[in-house]
């Protein structure tokens, strides 16, 4: 149930978001900045999934909060909703959903990327335009480090994994050699 009500309550502020003509990256930027308090307070947290606690207090809570960090009223109204509905729970999934909804009809892809040093940006913008050359979609691209791949780099889409690291290809020549 929990992936179902995450993905209706994604699309639905997806929805909001375009029907508005609203920036996706800034209102994407202020929903996780309500997920970043709601997940570094416990007291928050307990006013808003408490059910003795009136929902109009809640909202009270939330406008004090909406005020103080110039949230706007789309991300407001979606977080009363999740409040109203006794969803708040979901708030850090649904927008990382929501992110994912945004990606998929603003035509990205997102890509974490492993090196085993840090690339420059040349070598950040060639790796990105091979990727969507493969995909066929603009890329947003999340970059760390790992020292043991030794050289080159991993890329995760999704589920697919293209391994073009060091490390990868000794692995590769071994199972080849033992086989």
């Amino acid at each position: 149930m929990a992936a179902s009500v995450t993905n209706a309550y994604a699309r639905a502020f997806a929805d909001a978001v375009f029907s508005a003509r609203l920036d996706p990256a800034k209102t994407l930027l202020e929903a996780r900045s309500v997920v970043e308090l709601v997940a570094g307070s416990r007291e928050l947290r307990e006013v808003w999934e408490t059910p003795s606690i009136a929902a109009a207090q809640k909202r009270a809570v939330l406008d004090s909060i909406v005020a103080r960090q110039g949230i706007s009223s789309t991300v407001r109204n979606f977080v009363a909703v999740l409040i109203d509905h006794r969803r708040i729970n979901f708030l850090g999934p649904i927008v990382e959903q929501f992110e994912q909804e945004m990606n998929q009809r603003l035509g990205f892809i997102e890509a974490e990327i492993t090196s085993a040093h840090e690339l420059s940006q040349s070598d950040r913008s060639t790796l990105e335009a091979r990727v969507e050359k493969l995909t066929g979609k603009r890329v947003r691209a999340r970059y760390s480090r790992d020292a043991s791949i030794l050289g080159g780099a991993v890329v995760k889409v999704g589920s697919t994994i293209y391994d073009g690291s060091v490390k990868g290809q000794l692995d590769r020549i071994q199972q080849a050699i033992s086989s």
